[in-house]
Parts: structure tokens; C-alpha cells; sequence
């Protein structure tokens, strides 16, 4: 179920939002209609049911506060992690390039490949075997620059070459981090929670309006958008891939154009 939730999120957003909108609007009108059929045969309670309701809605409340908090750390550890790994692939650019050994041309040119692969690794799709693909040659590339970096340390054992290796270190550390972070999901646990609490609360909601009689259909609808609305934003904060709330990958293209400022810029 999970799944096709996420189907429905990365295939559309309005999608998303008009299902969402309208399971919680047919909660909302089935409570309606129990209250009245309660109060129309005198077996509705006789108090208390505007605390209980109350409760829900301030839980409802506070769980939405809770995945908001969530879903923006997880986003804000994916762009940190962005603009981390491309600051080191300039420094570890600028070191090879700056080590006069015959190996630093080439491990300049790797590193700018490896710098466009990072930014294609942002950019990738909701695609499994996409991201594995590119998980694929991250690793071979690293093995590549590092039989480099090797074979530098060995011949020219000294502070210059250290860095170097130190450099390098960083951004093979830096893209295990960031790919953690963009494995990093929103649990389905708390994906259920969140939207079942909403259900329950707009429908007990209607269970209060229908007990007093009472139709408030515009003041209704307004109150199911914004909390539908919320919730949207927060699964689309949430996901690394699907959504229009996504990561930029703007830092590694102004790296770049760091490593060649007089070519046409890359594509943004």
C-alpha cells in the first residue's frame, strides 16, 4: 500500500492531494451523518464529545509538527550534504591539479567526471536500477582515482601528496554520507500514523457537526484542504526523489565551472 502510495506521489501531486482530500471528505460525511442519525433517536451522549474531539484534533496537531520537524531535517541533511560534497571535490580538483606529478592531470580530469556523476546522482529519478547504475560507477570511479592517488603517495611520499590523499578521503566520505542521507525516508509507520489520525479526526469532527445539526460545508472543505495540503508538503519534503521539493544539484555544476570558467557553463 506504501508502494502505491509512492506511485501515486511521484506520478502526480494534485493526484496525490485530490485522494487524500477525498478519503478524508468521506470521513467527514460519514461522521456527519452517525451524529444525526445519533441525535435524530435520542441516543447521542450527552456531553463530552467536544473534548474527545478536541484531543484528536490537538494530536492530529502535534503529529503533524512532529513529521514537518521530520521531513525538513532530513531535507536540510540532503542539501548540506550537497553543498559538503562539492565544496571537496574542488579542494581535491584544486590538489591534483596543483601536485606537479604526471598522475595529477588525470586525476583532475576523474574527478571532474566524477563530479558530473554526483550531480546526476541528485537528479536521478524514483528508479531503482537508475540509482543502482550510478551507485555502480561512483564506486568504479573511485576505485579508479584512488589506484591513482596510490601510486602518487608511494612515489612521492611528502605533505603535498598527503593532502592529496586526504582531500580525496573526504569526497569518497562525503558521497557515503550523502548517499545516506537520500536512503533516508519518512517511515511507513509514521506515514499511517499521520494520515490515519487525520481521517479519524476530520470524521470525528463530522460525528460533533452532525450531533448538533450543524452544516458547514465551505468552513469543512477549507479545513480538509489546508490539513491535506500540509500533509502533502510534508511527504514531498520527505522523499529524496519524488516530488517538486527535491535537492539542486546547482553546487556541482558551479564546481564545475570552477574546474573550466572560460567553457560554457553546465547545464543548470
Amino acid at each position: 500500500m506504501i508502494t502505491l502510495l509512492g506511485e501515486i506521489l511521484a506520478f502526480s501531486l494534485l493526484a496525490f492531494w485530490l485522494l487524500l482530500f477525498g478519503v478524508q471528505w468521506l470521513a467527514e460525511r460519514l461522521g456527519s451523518w452517525l451524529g444525526r442519525r445519533h441525535a435524530s433517536r435520542g441516543t447521542a451522549p450527552a456531553e463530552g464529545v467536544g473534548v474527545v474531539v478536541g484531543g484528536m484534533l490537538g494530536l492530529l496537531a502535534f503529529v503533524l509538527a512532529l513529521t514537518l520537524s521530520f521531513a525538513s531535517t532530513r531535507f536540510e541533511e540532503r542539501r548540506q550534504g550537497t553543498l559538503t560534497e562539492a565544496n571537496a571535490l574542488g579542494t581535491a580538483w584544486l590538489r591534483a591539479k596543483a601536485i606537479g606529478h604526471p598522475r595529477g592531470e588525470e586525476v583532475a580530469k576523474l574527478f571532474e567526471e566524477y563530479t558530473r556523476l554526483r550531480a546526476d546522482f541528485i537528479r536521478a529519478p524514483a528508479d531503482r536500477e537508475v540509482v543502482r547504475a550510478i551507485n555502480d560507477q561512483t564506486s568504479a570511479l573511485q576505485t579508479r582515482i584512488w589506484e591513482h592517488i596510490t601510486a602518487i603517495v608511494r612515489e612521492r611520499p611528502d605533505a603535498i601528496s598527503a593532502a592529496l590523499m586526504a582531500a580525496t578521503n573526504e569526497v569518497f566520505d562525503s558521497s557515503t554520507a550523502e548517499r545516506f542521507a537520500f536512503s533516508q525516508t519518512m517511515p511507513p509507520q509514521m506515514v499511517w500514523l499521520l494520515m490515519g489520525i487525520a481521517v479519524l479526526s476530520i470524521g470525528a469532527l463530522g460525528y460533533q457537526l452532525g450531533l448538533r445539526k450543524l452544516t458547514l460545508p465551505v468552513l469543512s472543505v477549507l479545513l480538509i484542504g489546508m490539513w491535506t495540503s500540509v500533509i502533502v508538503v510534508i511527504l514531498d519534503l520527505s522523499a529524496p526523489r519524488i516530488g517538486s521539493l527535491r535537492s539542486s544539484a546547482a553546487a556541482y555544476h558551479w564546481t564545475l565551472d570552477g574546474f573550466n570558467p572560460g567553457s560554457t557553463p553546465a547545464r543548470r
